[in-house]
Protein backbone atom coordinates (compact mmCIF):
# COMPACT_ATOMS: atom_id res chain seq x y z
CA UNK A 1 0.00 0.00 0.00
CA UNK A 2 1.30 3.51 -0.91
CA UNK A 3 2.10 5.84 1.95
CA UNK A 4 -0.12 8.86 2.39
CA UNK A 5 1.43 12.33 2.23
CA UNK A 6 1.11 12.69 6.04
CA UNK A 7 2.70 9.32 6.81
CA UNK A 8 5.58 10.04 4.40
CA UNK A 9 6.10 13.47 5.95
CA UNK A 10 6.07 12.04 9.51
CA UNK A 11 8.46 9.32 8.45
CA UNK A 12 10.79 11.93 6.92
CA UNK A 13 10.77 14.18 9.98
CA UNK A 14 11.16 11.14 12.24
CA UNK A 15 14.57 10.42 10.72
CA UNK A 16 15.89 13.96 11.34
CA UNK A 17 17.30 15.54 14.51
CA UNK A 18 14.74 17.45 16.55
CA UNK A 19 16.40 20.85 16.02
CA UNK A 20 16.48 20.38 12.24
CA UNK A 21 12.84 19.30 12.28
CA UNK A 22 11.91 22.46 14.16
CA UNK A 23 13.90 24.60 11.70
CA UNK A 24 12.24 23.05 8.65
CA UNK A 25 8.79 23.35 10.19
CA UNK A 26 9.29 27.03 11.09
CA UNK A 27 10.71 27.81 7.65
CA UNK A 28 7.66 26.25 6.03
CA UNK A 29 5.36 28.27 8.26
CA UNK A 30 7.16 31.54 7.44
CA UNK A 31 6.91 30.85 3.71
CA UNK A 32 3.23 29.98 4.03
CA UNK A 33 2.54 33.21 5.92
CA UNK A 34 4.47 35.22 3.31
CA UNK A 35 2.47 33.73 0.49
CA UNK A 36 -0.95 33.61 2.13
CA UNK A 37 -1.61 36.48 4.56
CA UNK A 38 -5.05 36.50 6.15
CA UNK A 39 -6.45 39.34 3.98
CA UNK A 40 -5.44 37.46 0.84
CA UNK A 41 -6.95 34.25 2.19
CA UNK A 42 -10.23 36.08 2.86
CA UNK A 43 -10.14 37.60 -0.61
CA UNK A 44 -9.68 34.22 -2.28
CA UNK A 45 -12.60 32.81 -0.30
CA UNK A 46 -15.03 35.33 -1.81
CA UNK A 47 -18.00 33.57 -3.44
CA UNK A 48 -17.38 35.48 -6.68
CA UNK A 49 -13.98 33.79 -6.99
CA UNK A 50 -15.28 30.24 -6.79
CA UNK A 51 -13.97 28.62 -9.96
CA UNK A 52 -11.96 31.73 -10.86
CA UNK A 53 -8.21 32.07 -11.44
CA UNK A 54 -6.09 34.63 -9.61
CA UNK A 55 -2.44 35.60 -10.05
CA UNK A 56 -1.06 38.10 -7.53
CA UNK A 57 2.29 39.50 -6.49
CA UNK A 58 3.69 42.49 -4.65
CA UNK A 59 7.45 43.02 -4.43
CA UNK A 60 9.90 45.72 -3.50
CA UNK A 61 11.42 47.55 -6.44
CA UNK A 62 14.67 48.21 -4.55
CA UNK A 63 16.64 46.55 -1.78
CA UNK A 64 16.96 43.18 -3.48
CA UNK A 65 13.38 43.04 -4.76
CA UNK A 66 11.99 41.21 -1.72
CA UNK A 67 8.63 39.59 -2.39
CA UNK A 68 6.06 40.97 -0.01
CA UNK A 69 3.02 38.94 -1.04
CA UNK A 70 2.26 36.40 -3.73
CA UNK A 71 -0.32 33.87 -4.80
CA UNK A 72 -0.08 31.68 -7.89
CA UNK A 73 2.20 34.36 -9.33
CA UNK A 74 3.31 32.12 -12.23
CA UNK A 75 -0.25 31.52 -13.47
CA UNK A 76 -0.73 32.78 -17.05
CA UNK A 77 -3.96 34.80 -17.26
CA UNK A 78 -5.65 37.28 -19.58
CA UNK A 79 -4.52 40.78 -18.50
CA UNK A 80 -6.95 42.88 -20.60
CA UNK A 81 -5.71 46.50 -20.76
CA UNK A 82 -2.99 45.93 -18.17
CA UNK A 83 -1.06 44.52 -21.15
CA UNK A 84 -0.73 48.13 -22.30
CA UNK A 85 1.92 48.60 -19.59
CA UNK A 86 4.08 45.96 -21.29
CA UNK A 87 3.74 47.81 -24.61
CA UNK A 88 4.38 51.26 -23.16
CA UNK A 89 7.29 50.18 -20.96
CA UNK A 90 8.89 48.52 -23.97
CA UNK A 91 8.39 51.61 -26.14
CA UNK A 92 9.79 53.89 -23.44
CA UNK A 93 12.83 51.68 -22.86
CA UNK A 94 13.57 51.10 -26.55
CA UNK A 95 12.52 54.35 -28.27
CA UNK A 96 13.09 56.84 -25.45
CA UNK A 97 10.69 59.37 -23.96
CA UNK A 98 11.39 62.03 -26.61
CA UNK A 99 10.49 59.88 -29.63
CA UNK A 100 7.95 61.51 -31.98
CA UNK A 101 6.01 60.26 -35.00
CA UNK A 102 6.37 62.21 -38.25
CA UNK A 103 3.75 62.68 -40.97
CA UNK A 104 4.91 64.23 -44.24
CA UNK A 105 3.23 65.97 -47.17
CA UNK A 106 5.10 65.08 -50.36
CA UNK A 107 4.65 65.40 -54.10
CA UNK A 108 5.97 63.76 -57.24
CA UNK A 109 6.22 65.21 -60.74
CA UNK A 110 6.85 68.91 -61.40
CA UNK A 111 5.24 72.20 -60.41
CA UNK A 112 4.90 74.57 -63.37
CA UNK A 113 2.76 77.71 -63.63
CA UNK A 114 0.76 76.76 -60.53
CA UNK A 115 0.03 73.23 -61.76
CA UNK A 116 1.41 70.13 -60.06
CA UNK A 117 1.82 67.60 -62.83
CA UNK A 118 1.85 64.76 -60.35
CA UNK A 119 0.30 63.69 -57.06
CA UNK A 120 0.20 64.93 -53.48
CA UNK A 121 1.04 62.33 -50.83
CA UNK A 122 0.30 62.05 -47.13
CA UNK A 123 3.04 59.74 -45.87
CA UNK A 124 2.36 58.23 -42.46
CA UNK A 125 4.60 56.50 -39.94
CA UNK A 126 1.80 55.18 -37.74
CA UNK A 127 1.11 58.31 -35.68
CA UNK A 128 -2.08 57.59 -33.66
CA UNK A 129 -2.46 61.22 -32.55
CA UNK A 130 -3.45 62.92 -35.85
CA UNK A 131 -6.46 65.11 -34.96
CA UNK A 132 -6.95 62.96 -31.87
CA UNK A 133 -9.70 64.00 -29.49
CA UNK A 134 -7.29 63.22 -26.65
CA UNK A 135 -5.23 66.27 -27.65
CA UNK A 136 -8.25 68.63 -27.85
CA UNK A 137 -7.01 70.06 -31.16
CA UNK A 138 -9.20 71.98 -33.58
CA UNK A 139 -10.73 69.59 -36.13
CA UNK A 140 -9.07 71.17 -39.17
CA UNK A 141 -5.89 72.50 -37.57
CA UNK A 142 -3.70 69.81 -39.12
CA UNK A 143 -5.18 69.92 -42.66
CA UNK A 144 -4.80 73.71 -42.48
CA UNK A 145 -1.06 73.38 -41.84
CA UNK A 146 -0.69 70.93 -44.71
CA UNK A 147 -2.76 73.10 -47.06
CA UNK A 148 -0.66 76.15 -46.20
CA UNK A 149 2.46 74.25 -47.34
CA UNK A 150 0.74 73.28 -50.60
CA UNK A 151 -0.17 76.92 -51.27
CA UNK A 152 3.30 78.11 -50.31
CA UNK A 153 4.72 75.85 -53.02
CA UNK A 154 2.59 77.74 -55.54
CA UNK A 155 0.28 74.82 -56.26
CA UNK A 156 -3.18 75.91 -57.44
CA UNK A 157 -4.07 72.79 -59.43
CA UNK A 158 -3.15 69.14 -58.92
CA UNK A 159 -3.25 67.19 -62.18
CA UNK A 160 -3.05 63.92 -60.27
CA UNK A 161 -4.67 63.02 -56.96
CA UNK A 162 -4.26 63.13 -53.19
CA UNK A 163 -2.81 59.80 -52.08
CA UNK A 164 -2.52 58.51 -48.53
CA UNK A 165 0.58 56.34 -48.16
CA UNK A 166 0.03 54.00 -45.20
CA UNK A 167 2.46 51.38 -46.50
CA UNK A 168 4.78 51.47 -43.47
CA UNK A 169 2.53 48.82 -41.84
CA UNK A 170 0.62 45.95 -43.42
CA UNK A 171 -3.15 45.91 -43.91
CA UNK A 172 -3.79 43.82 -40.79
CA UNK A 173 -5.27 46.70 -38.87
CA UNK A 174 -7.00 44.53 -36.28
CA UNK A 175 -5.54 41.50 -34.56
CA UNK A 176 -6.71 38.12 -35.81
CA UNK A 177 -7.33 37.21 -32.16
CA UNK A 178 -9.93 39.90 -31.55
CA UNK A 179 -13.50 38.79 -31.01
CA UNK A 180 -16.22 39.34 -33.59
CA UNK A 181 -18.15 41.67 -31.27
CA UNK A 182 -15.17 44.05 -31.11
CA UNK A 183 -14.91 44.59 -34.88
CA UNK A 184 -16.55 47.83 -35.91
CA UNK A 185 -16.72 49.17 -32.36
CA UNK A 186 -15.13 52.48 -31.35
CA UNK A 187 -12.64 50.69 -29.08
CA UNK A 188 -11.87 47.99 -31.67
CA UNK A 189 -10.61 50.42 -34.29
CA UNK A 190 -7.71 49.20 -36.39
CA UNK A 191 -4.22 50.73 -36.32
CA UNK A 192 -2.60 51.62 -39.63
CA UNK A 193 0.26 53.57 -41.15
CA UNK A 194 -2.12 56.55 -41.22
CA UNK A 195 -4.69 57.17 -38.50
CA UNK A 196 -6.97 60.16 -37.94
CA UNK A 197 -9.67 61.25 -35.47
CA UNK A 198 -8.70 58.25 -33.28
CA UNK A 199 -10.08 56.20 -36.21
CA UNK A 200 -13.55 56.88 -34.82
CA UNK A 201 -16.77 58.56 -35.91
CA UNK A 202 -19.82 59.51 -33.84
CA UNK A 203 -23.41 58.75 -34.86
CA UNK A 204 -26.16 60.94 -33.46
CA UNK A 205 -29.61 59.35 -33.13
CA UNK A 206 -33.15 60.51 -32.33
CA UNK A 207 -35.69 58.11 -30.88
CA UNK A 208 -39.48 58.13 -30.53
CA UNK A 209 -41.79 55.71 -28.71
CA UNK A 210 -40.65 52.34 -27.41
CA UNK A 211 -40.56 49.72 -30.14
CA UNK A 212 -39.77 52.15 -32.95
CA UNK A 213 -36.52 52.37 -34.90
CA UNK A 214 -34.41 55.42 -33.95
CA UNK A 215 -33.37 57.76 -36.78
CA UNK A 216 -29.75 58.58 -37.62
CA UNK A 217 -29.60 62.38 -37.67
CA UNK A 218 -25.94 62.92 -38.54
CA UNK A 219 -22.42 61.46 -38.48
CA UNK A 220 -19.29 63.32 -37.33
CA UNK A 221 -17.01 63.41 -39.17
CA UNK A 222 -19.22 62.80 -42.20
CA UNK A 223 -18.79 59.31 -43.67
CA UNK A 224 -20.54 59.62 -47.08
CA UNK A 225 -19.32 56.24 -48.35
CA UNK A 226 -20.43 54.30 -45.27
CA UNK A 227 -23.82 52.55 -45.32
CA UNK A 228 -25.54 51.91 -41.97
CA UNK A 229 -27.97 49.02 -41.55
CA UNK A 230 -30.07 50.10 -38.60
CA UNK A 231 -31.58 47.30 -36.47
CA UNK A 232 -31.82 49.37 -33.29
CA UNK A 233 -34.98 49.62 -31.20
CA UNK A 234 -36.12 52.28 -28.78
CA UNK A 235 -36.98 50.92 -25.33
CA UNK A 236 -37.92 52.25 -21.85
CA UNK A 237 -34.31 52.04 -20.61
CA UNK A 238 -32.16 54.72 -18.93
CA UNK A 239 -29.12 54.30 -21.24
CA UNK A 240 -28.23 52.71 -24.55
CA UNK A 241 -26.73 49.28 -25.14
CA UNK A 242 -25.90 49.82 -28.78
CA UNK A 243 -23.39 47.85 -30.83
CA UNK A 244 -21.88 48.84 -34.18
CA UNK A 245 -20.28 45.95 -36.02
CA UNK A 246 -18.44 45.55 -39.31
CA UNK A 247 -15.13 44.57 -40.87
CA UNK A 248 -12.07 46.62 -41.86
CA UNK A 249 -12.24 48.14 -45.37
CA UNK A 250 -15.97 47.33 -45.57
CA UNK A 251 -18.36 50.14 -46.48
CA UNK A 252 -21.18 48.65 -44.39
CA UNK A 253 -21.89 48.86 -40.67
CA UNK A 254 -24.65 47.18 -38.67
CA UNK A 255 -26.35 48.69 -35.61
CA UNK A 256 -27.85 46.37 -32.99
CA UNK A 257 -29.27 46.79 -29.51
CA UNK A 258 -31.56 49.25 -27.77
CA UNK A 259 -31.54 52.97 -27.03
CA UNK A 260 -33.66 55.03 -24.63
CA UNK A 261 -37.08 55.98 -26.02
CA UNK A 262 -38.02 59.60 -26.77
CA UNK A 263 -34.54 61.06 -26.79
CA UNK A 264 -33.46 63.81 -29.19
CA UNK A 265 -29.71 63.38 -28.66
CA UNK A 266 -28.18 59.90 -28.48
CA UNK A 267 -24.49 59.53 -29.33
CA UNK A 268 -22.85 56.22 -30.24
CA UNK A 269 -19.40 55.65 -31.74
CA UNK A 270 -17.85 53.27 -34.25
CA UNK A 271 -14.61 52.73 -36.15
CA UNK A 272 -13.52 54.31 -39.42
CA UNK A 273 -13.14 51.23 -41.64
CA UNK A 274 -10.22 52.56 -43.73
CA UNK A 275 -8.57 55.58 -42.07
CA UNK A 276 -5.93 56.14 -44.79
CA UNK A 277 -8.49 56.39 -47.59
CA UNK A 278 -10.75 58.53 -45.41
CA UNK A 279 -7.86 60.91 -44.64
CA UNK A 280 -7.06 61.26 -48.35
CA UNK A 281 -10.71 62.10 -49.03
CA UNK A 282 -10.85 64.50 -46.09
CA UNK A 283 -7.70 66.39 -47.09
CA UNK A 284 -8.81 66.44 -50.72
CA UNK A 285 -12.11 68.09 -49.74
CA UNK A 286 -10.27 70.58 -47.51
CA UNK A 287 -7.95 71.60 -50.35
CA UNK A 288 -10.91 72.08 -52.70
CA UNK A 289 -12.56 74.36 -50.14
CA UNK A 290 -9.30 76.32 -50.10
CA UNK A 291 -9.61 76.90 -53.83
CA UNK A 292 -7.17 74.23 -55.03
CA UNK A 293 -8.39 72.18 -57.97
CA UNK A 294 -7.67 68.45 -57.95
CA UNK A 295 -8.29 66.53 -61.16
CA UNK A 296 -8.45 62.90 -59.94
CA UNK A 297 -10.22 61.11 -57.11
CA UNK A 298 -8.30 60.63 -53.83
CA UNK A 299 -6.93 57.20 -53.03
CA UNK A 300 -4.51 55.29 -50.81
CA UNK A 301 -1.70 52.76 -51.01
CA UNK A 302 -3.89 49.70 -50.43
CA UNK A 303 -6.37 50.56 -53.17
CA UNK A 304 -3.74 51.57 -55.74
CA UNK A 305 -1.41 48.64 -55.05
CA UNK A 306 -4.21 46.10 -55.34
CA UNK A 307 -5.22 47.57 -58.70
CA UNK A 308 -1.64 47.64 -59.98
CA UNK A 309 -1.45 51.46 -60.08
CA UNK A 310 1.03 52.04 -57.27
CA UNK A 311 4.26 53.78 -58.25
CA UNK A 312 7.36 54.72 -56.28
CA UNK A 313 8.43 57.74 -58.32
CA UNK A 314 10.75 60.20 -56.62
CA UNK A 315 9.03 62.47 -54.12
CA UNK A 316 9.89 65.83 -52.64
CA UNK A 317 8.83 67.02 -49.18
CA UNK A 318 6.61 70.06 -48.73
CA UNK A 319 6.24 69.89 -44.96
CA UNK A 320 6.13 67.55 -41.98
CA UNK A 321 4.22 67.55 -38.72
CA UNK A 322 5.08 65.69 -35.55
CA UNK A 323 3.25 64.00 -32.73
CA UNK A 324 3.66 64.87 -29.06
CA UNK A 325 6.63 63.22 -27.36
CA UNK A 326 6.34 59.55 -26.47
CA UNK A 327 6.09 60.34 -22.75
CA UNK A 328 2.83 62.20 -23.43
CA UNK A 329 1.53 59.47 -25.75
CA UNK A 330 2.17 56.88 -23.03
CA UNK A 331 0.43 59.02 -20.41
CA UNK A 332 -2.68 59.27 -22.61
CA UNK A 333 -2.50 55.53 -23.37
CA UNK A 334 -2.69 54.75 -19.65
CA UNK A 335 -5.09 57.47 -18.54
CA UNK A 336 -7.65 56.93 -21.32
CA UNK A 337 -6.83 53.25 -21.94
CA UNK A 338 -6.37 54.15 -25.61
CA UNK A 339 -6.28 50.95 -27.66
CA UNK A 340 -5.22 52.69 -30.88
CA UNK A 341 -2.23 54.36 -29.23
CA UNK A 342 -1.03 51.08 -27.74
CA UNK A 343 -1.37 49.08 -30.96
CA UNK A 344 0.41 51.82 -32.94
CA UNK A 345 3.31 51.69 -30.47
CA UNK A 346 3.54 47.91 -30.80
CA UNK A 347 3.72 48.11 -34.60
CA UNK A 348 6.25 50.94 -34.40
CA UNK A 349 8.51 48.75 -32.28
CA UNK A 350 8.06 46.08 -34.94
CA UNK A 351 9.82 48.28 -37.49
CA UNK A 352 13.05 47.28 -35.73
CA UNK A 353 12.47 43.59 -36.41
CA UNK A 354 14.65 42.02 -39.10
CA UNK A 355 12.80 39.06 -40.66
CA UNK A 356 14.62 35.91 -41.56
CA UNK A 357 14.97 35.02 -45.22
CA UNK A 358 11.56 34.48 -46.90
CA UNK A 359 9.80 35.03 -43.55
CA UNK A 360 6.38 36.68 -43.68
CA UNK A 361 5.48 38.29 -40.36
CA UNK A 362 2.62 40.70 -39.66
CA UNK A 363 3.19 44.15 -38.17
CA UNK A 364 1.59 42.97 -34.93
CA UNK A 365 3.86 39.91 -34.74
CA UNK A 366 6.99 41.92 -35.52
CA UNK A 367 6.26 44.18 -32.56
CA UNK A 368 5.65 41.21 -30.29
CA UNK A 369 8.97 39.64 -31.29
CA UNK A 370 10.87 42.86 -30.61
CA UNK A 371 9.27 43.12 -27.16
CA UNK A 372 9.91 39.49 -26.26
CA UNK A 373 13.52 39.67 -27.45
CA UNK A 374 14.15 42.85 -25.48
CA UNK A 375 12.83 41.57 -22.18
CA UNK A 376 14.47 38.16 -22.64
CA UNK A 377 17.83 39.92 -22.93
CA UNK A 378 17.02 41.84 -19.75
CA UNK A 379 16.56 38.58 -17.86
CA UNK A 380 12.76 38.44 -17.64
CA UNK A 381 10.94 35.16 -18.18
CA UNK A 382 9.28 35.86 -21.53
CA UNK A 383 7.87 32.33 -21.62
CA UNK A 384 5.20 33.86 -19.37
CA UNK A 385 4.29 36.53 -21.96
CA UNK A 386 1.86 35.81 -24.81
CA UNK A 387 0.96 38.89 -26.87
CA UNK A 388 -1.28 39.21 -29.92
CA UNK A 389 -1.74 42.98 -29.82
CA UNK A 390 -0.44 45.97 -27.89
CA UNK A 391 -3.75 47.04 -26.35
CA UNK A 392 -4.83 43.90 -24.51
CA UNK A 393 -8.10 43.54 -26.44
CA UNK A 394 -7.37 39.94 -27.47
CA UNK A 395 -8.55 37.50 -24.82
CA UNK A 396 -5.78 35.14 -26.02
CA UNK A 397 -3.17 37.46 -24.48
CA UNK A 398 -1.61 35.89 -21.38
CA UNK A 399 0.86 37.06 -18.77
CA UNK A 400 1.72 36.34 -15.14
CA UNK A 401 1.70 38.64 -12.13
CA UNK A 402 5.37 37.81 -11.64
CA UNK A 403 6.34 38.95 -15.14
CA UNK A 404 4.48 42.24 -14.66
CA UNK A 405 6.09 42.90 -11.29
CA UNK A 406 9.54 42.07 -12.66
CA UNK A 407 8.95 44.49 -15.54
CA UNK A 408 7.71 47.24 -13.20
CA UNK A 409 10.73 46.71 -10.93
CA UNK A 410 13.05 46.95 -13.94
CA UNK A 411 11.46 50.23 -15.06
CA UNK A 412 11.65 51.67 -11.55
CA UNK A 413 15.37 50.88 -11.38
CA UNK A 414 16.20 52.80 -14.58
CA UNK A 415 16.65 56.49 -13.64
CA UNK A 416 16.27 57.70 -17.24
CA UNK A 417 12.72 56.34 -17.52
CA UNK A 418 11.52 55.52 -14.00
CA UNK A 419 9.87 58.85 -13.20
CA UNK A 420 8.26 59.13 -16.64
CA UNK A 421 6.80 55.63 -16.45
CA UNK A 422 5.59 56.07 -12.87
CA UNK A 423 3.83 59.37 -13.62
CA UNK A 424 2.25 57.97 -16.75
CA UNK A 425 0.13 55.70 -14.54
CA UNK A 426 -3.02 57.28 -13.05
CA UNK A 427 -3.28 57.83 -9.29
CA UNK A 428 -6.00 55.66 -7.79
CA UNK A 429 -8.87 57.73 -6.44
CA UNK A 430 -7.73 60.79 -8.37
CA UNK A 431 -7.54 60.40 -12.15
CA UNK A 432 -7.81 58.26 -15.26
CA UNK A 433 -9.62 54.94 -15.36
CA UNK A 434 -8.92 54.37 -11.63
CA UNK A 435 -10.27 57.72 -10.41
CA UNK A 436 -13.06 55.96 -8.50
CA UNK A 437 -10.86 53.25 -7.00
CA UNK A 438 -9.70 53.69 -3.38
CA UNK A 439 -11.28 57.16 -3.40
CA UNK A 440 -11.39 58.69 0.05
CA UNK A 441 -9.24 55.90 1.52
CA UNK A 442 -5.80 56.02 3.13
CA UNK A 443 -4.32 54.84 -0.18
CA UNK A 444 -5.84 57.56 -2.35
CA UNK A 445 -3.05 59.12 -4.40
CA UNK A 446 -0.48 56.62 -3.06
CA UNK A 447 -1.21 53.93 -5.65
CA UNK A 448 -0.57 54.30 -9.38
CA UNK A 449 -2.30 51.64 -11.45
CA UNK A 450 -3.34 50.64 -14.94
CA UNK A 451 -6.66 48.85 -14.86
CA UNK A 452 -7.90 46.24 -17.29
CA UNK A 453 -11.31 44.69 -17.70
CA UNK A 454 -13.40 42.67 -20.11
CA UNK A 455 -16.09 40.06 -19.65
CA UNK A 456 -15.32 38.25 -16.35
CA UNK A 457 -11.80 39.74 -16.27
CA UNK A 458 -10.57 42.37 -13.81
CA UNK A 459 -6.86 43.24 -13.51
CA UNK A 460 -4.56 45.90 -12.08
CA UNK A 461 -0.84 46.56 -12.39
CA UNK A 462 1.44 49.32 -11.15
CA UNK A 463 3.00 50.65 -7.96
CA UNK A 464 2.16 51.19 -4.29
CA UNK A 465 4.08 53.59 -2.03
CA UNK A 466 4.03 52.69 1.67
CA UNK A 467 6.25 53.89 4.53
CA UNK A 468 8.66 55.51 2.11
CA UNK A 469 9.08 52.32 0.07
CA UNK A 470 7.89 51.57 -3.44
CA UNK A 471 6.34 48.24 -4.39
CA UNK A 472 5.47 46.75 -7.76
CA UNK A 473 2.07 45.10 -7.66
CA UNK A 474 -0.03 43.08 -10.10
CA UNK A 475 -3.28 41.22 -9.67
CA UNK A 476 -4.98 39.31 -12.50
CA UNK A 477 -8.47 37.88 -11.98
CA UNK A 478 -10.14 35.73 -14.63
CA UNK A 479 -13.53 34.02 -14.76
CA UNK A 480 -15.02 35.59 -11.63
CA UNK A 481 -18.79 35.75 -11.21
CA UNK A 482 -20.97 38.70 -10.33
CA UNK A 483 -20.65 42.38 -11.16
CA UNK A 484 -17.32 43.88 -12.13
CA UNK A 485 -17.87 46.83 -9.78
CA UNK A 486 -18.22 44.44 -6.83
CA UNK A 487 -14.97 42.72 -7.79
CA UNK A 488 -13.27 46.09 -7.88
CA UNK A 489 -14.54 46.73 -4.36
CA UNK A 490 -13.09 43.39 -3.25
CA UNK A 491 -9.71 44.33 -4.73
CA UNK A 492 -9.87 47.69 -2.95
CA UNK A 493 -10.51 45.88 0.33
CA UNK A 494 -7.52 43.60 -0.34
CA UNK A 495 -5.19 46.50 -1.10
CA UNK A 496 -6.27 48.41 1.99
CA UNK A 497 -5.77 45.32 4.17
CA UNK A 498 -2.33 44.50 2.76
CA UNK A 499 -0.93 47.99 2.40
Amino acid sequence: MKQTFISRTLSFYGRLPAVLCLFLFCTHQVQAQEQMPLPLKRFLEKPALKGASVSFMAREVTGGGRILYRFDAERELTPASVLKTVTTASALAILGEDFRFETSILYDGEIRDGVLNGNLYIYGTGDPTLNSAELHAEKDSLPALWAAAVKAAGIRTVAGRVIADESIFDTEGVSMKWMREDLGSYYGQGSYGLNVFDNQYALYLESEAAGTVPVISRCEPAMPLLVFHNYLKAAPVPEDSCYITGFPFSGERYLYGVVPARRSHIKVKGDIPEPALFLAQYFNAFLVRQGIEIKKEPSCYRVLSESGQWTTAGRKKLTATHSPALKEIIRITHFASQNLYADALLKTLGLQYVPESQEVVSSFEKGVRVIRNYWHKKGLNTAALWMYDGSGLASANKVTARFLCDLYAFMAARPEVSETFLRSLPQAGVEGTVRSMLKGSALQGKVRLKSGSMSRVRCYGGYVVRDGKQYAVAILINQFSGKSTLMRADVEELFLSLF
